[in-house]
C-alpha cells in the first residue's frame, strides 16, 4: 500500500499537466515499512530521455543521488518512482515494468489534453506490476 501526502500528490499533478504532451517523473521521499510506504514529498527530477520524451521516461543517476541527499536531510528515503502517460491509460508498459525494482511504489499518471485524468499506483511482486492502493493523507 502506498500512502502519499496530499501536497505531494497535488504536486505531482501540477507538474504532469505542465510537462504534457511529454512524459514527466520525479522520486517519492518518505518512509519504507514492511506493507507500506508512506510518501511525504514528491521530488521533481527532469525527464532525461532526449529522445522520447513524449512516451519515455528516465532518471539521471546525479538526480538521484540528490534526491537521496535531499531525503536524508529529512529522515527520509527514496520510496518510489512516478511518471506520466502522455494520451495513454495509467497502466504500467513493458519498458517500466523492465525497468522497475522490487520495494518501490511506481505512480503512473495518465494526462489526456493536458488535464490528468487519472492515476493509480503499482508495485512490482516477483517480476510484474501489481496494483497497490493508495491512502491520500493530510
Amino acid at each position: 500500500m502506498l500512502r502519499i501526502k496530499a501536497s505531494a500528490l497535488q504536486k505531482i499533478i501540477a507538474q504532469a499537466e505542465r510537462d504534457y504532451p511529454y512524459e514527466t517523473c520525479g522520486l517519492l521521499l518518505g518512509k519504507a515499512y514492511e506493507d507500506v510506504r508512506i510518501a511525504f514529498g514528491a521530488y521533481e527530477t527532469p525527464n532525461a530521455n532526449k529522445d522520447r520524451k513524449h512516451d519515455r521516461y528516465e532518471i539521471d543517476p546525479k538526480d538521484y543521488m540528490k534526491a537521496e541527499e535531499k531525503a536524508k536531510q529529512f529522515g527520509l528515503e527514496i520510496v518510489g518512482v512516478y511518471h506520466s502517460h502522455p494520451d495513454h491509460p495509467d497502466r504500467p508498459s513493458q519498458t517500466d515494468e523492465e525497468r522497475a525494482f522490487e520495494g518501490f511504489s511506481y505512480i503512473i499518471v495518465s494526462v489526456s489534453k493536458g488535464k490528468v485524468v487519472s492515476y493509480r499506483s503499482w508495485e512490482l511482486k516477483d517480476g510484474k506490476f501489481v496494483e497497490e492502493p493508495i491512502d491520500i493523507f493530510g
